[in-house]
């Protein structure tokens, strides 16, 4: 959601505040600000773009400093709105991403005192709630006023008075610090920093963190000192770099052959699946799954992987949900939780509940140090920092990811034999040279959206494990085009959906080579009766297709569960171009965040 930037060091502050808020971008945001410290605050903050920021903010010389990119929850987008707020009276700014869940009640005690409010912002309590607080220590304040607050939180605070240190706290929304020499760095995540240095420090929950000249040094929110490691990141900084293309979600799509073989390193060998989960799970009698979003679709698809390589019953609940439903979980069950960021609030908190019911917990995550790293044992997608809002190489990493689990499951309960094993291994040492193979296609998939530029909406519909995919597909196509899409199994199509099918609507049909397959060609002639434009996904060297459809769109033939993830980078690219023809803002979606950190 927002994005929390800090500097404090040797260079001029107000550059590198507004680079690392450039690099905060693609987390989503509809206004932006800054705030350098010395003998006062000065405070620059606009609605729009860090362009506009930069473009009405005079040069302000200081070496500390903090900034923000925020994405409206309490008030609407305004230059008002916008972070930093600050307590005028003792010269505090404060930005902050999270929700102060009682900041009403507090509101209405500090206007009691005599505060005045500028906005209609939840942060505005904090500078003031400092204020109230502050007698010449703003660690002190912010320590003592944190002890009023409910909510979740990552903030970082600059005080004129004490303009040599800038104070971070957290509670529930991500927080990292860079270490670069002389030099260091606050943000949301590390993604923002890298162009600086490798070297972070994670604050956990329940932490405040003051850094000066001197370095950065830790607490606990009792004041109980934490020591903590530098860590070093094994992050490319070209990675989050738009490295010659046009825009982030293209190179991220073009990245996924290698992003693949990074999965699968040191995990898929001739020997089999190792996955080194440290955990015994023969005895488990089912799966839970826990999602949201593009993960929440990886889902759907792990079940029918799991289900099918293990025989272990699964279910797929979003996690949004599942935090309020009173679940019925216990010691025989196994409750994986995926998300990219490894910060989705909802995912977190449905993994905690989860939890304390006792089963075994495993999540599926991207981002290395993140909250759920400290919440379950995990396994990495490695598919490193992703920029693009709309998931692309995270999610097929996701489905490989998967598709390991439920080949290992299957092998240690003895479901598969060695010989199924060795079969399948070999056709996913395929996959990074097949997903390159529909990369070459690419301008054949340019020159088919561009055929349904104008379309107002469109039906994506496949079965069996496909079913997920066009889940997938009709939520990328409207995340960044911003037309109408839905997914829906096709054989659901006479309960509903051919109701929205007239003369010339697009419908995405993905009719890999499966057990349903025939079926599916049915559905597509129920579609192209009533004049609907139909774009088959095919397997190569299926001749049978162009008798139902109007365009085919080729991926290699592979195993059927292995196909999705080929279908997957089709759709993504297909969104990609349709977006591209429409003039679309594709890296920043509106009202989109990459990452979800707040309820």
């Amino acid at each position: 959601m927002c994005g929390i930037v800090g500097y404090l060091g040797t260079l001029e502050a107000m550059p590198v505040l507004f680079d690392l808020l450039k690099r905060l971008e693609y987390r989503g945001y509809d206004s932006a600000g800054i705030a350098i410290a010395g003998n006062s605050i000065r405070t620059s903050k606009t609605k729009g773009s860090v362009d506009d920021l930069v473009s009405v903010t005079p040069n302000v010389h200081g070496n500390i400093g903090i900034g923000h990119t925020r994405w409206a929850t309490h008030g609407r987008p305004t230059s008002a709105n916008a972070h930093p707020h600050c307590d005028d009276a003792r010269g505090i700014a404060v930005v902050h991403n999270g929700i102060i869940e009682n900041y009403t009640e507090i509101k209405e005690r500090l206007i009691g005192m005599g505060y005045e409010f500028r906005s209609e912002t939840d942060t505005e309590v904090l500078p003031h709630l400092f204020g109230e607080h502050y007698c010449g220590d703003l660690e002190a304040s912010v320590r003592e006023a944190l002890s009023d607050v409910r909510g979740s939180y990552a903030l970082a605070a600059i005080c004129e008075s004490e303009p040599d240190k800038i104070v971070v706290a957290r509670k529930g929304s991500p927080l990292v610090l860079g270490v670069c020499g002389s030099d260091f760095f606050v943000a949301s995540d590390v993604a923002g920093i890298l162009k600086y240095t490798r070297d972070v420090i994670f604050v956990e929950d329940g932490e405040i963190g003051v850094i000066t000249g001197d370095g950065i040094r830790l607490t606990t929110f009792d004041g109980t000192p934490v020591e903590r490691d530098v860590e070093t990141m094994d992050l490319d900084p070209e990675a989050a770099e738009m490295s010659g293309y046009e825009h982030f979600m293209l190179k991220e799509i073009f990245e996924q052959p290698a992003v693949i073989r990074e999965t699968f390193s040191g995990r898929v060998s001739s020997g089999g699946i190792d996955l080194d989960l440290g955990m015994d799970l023969r005895d488990v009698e089912r799966i839970v799954v826990l999602a949201c979003g593009t993960s929440h679709n990886a889902g759907l698809f792990g079940r029918y992987a799991i289900e099918r390589f293990s025989k272990i019953p699964v279910v797929v609940e979003v996690a949004s949900e599942f935090r309020y439903m009173n679940p019925i979980i216990d010691d025989r069950d196994l409750v994986v939780a995926i998300t990219q960021s490894g910060e989705t609030a909802d995912t977190l908190a449905a993994m905690r509940e989860a939890g304390s019911r006792g089963c075994k917990k495993l999540g599926i995550v991207n981002v290395l140090g993140s909250g759920m790293t400290r919440e379950c044992k995990c396994l990495f997608t490695r598919a490193g920092p992703e920029i693009g809002v709309a998931a692309t190489k995270s999610f097929t990493s996701q489905l490989a990811v998967l598709l390991l689990l439920s080949v290992a499951l299957g092998s240690d309960r003895k479901v598969l034999s060695t010989a199924s094993v060795n079969e399948f291994v070999y056709e996913l040492r395929q996959l990074g040279g097949n997903i390159q193979r529909v990369l070459n296609d690419a301008p054949a998939i340019k020159e088919c959206a561009a055929l349904f530029t104008d379309a107002d909406r469109f039906l994506f519909m496949g079965r069996g494990a496909n079913y997920p995919i066009a889940l997938e597909g009709a939520l990328k196509l409207k995340e960044i085009s911003y037309v109408p899409a839905e997914g829906f199994p096709a054989g659901e199509l006479k309960h509903g959906p051919l109701a929205l099918i007239s003369e010339g609507v697009p419908v995405i049909a993905i009719a890999t080579r499966d057990t349903v397959y025939d079926k599916l060609l049915g559905n597509i002639k129920e579609v192209e009766a009533r004049g609907a434009t139909v774009v088959g996904i095919a397997s190569e060297g299926d001749t049978e297709i162009t008798k139902y459809v109007n365009y085919v769109l080729r991926i290699p033939d592979t195993n059927p569960l292995i196909a999705p993830i080929l279908s997957s980078v089709v759709l993504q690219l297909f969104a990609y171009y349709v977006a591209y023809h429409r003039g679309c803002e594709i890296d920043k979606p509106r009202n989109l965040a990459k990452s979800v950190t707040v309820e």
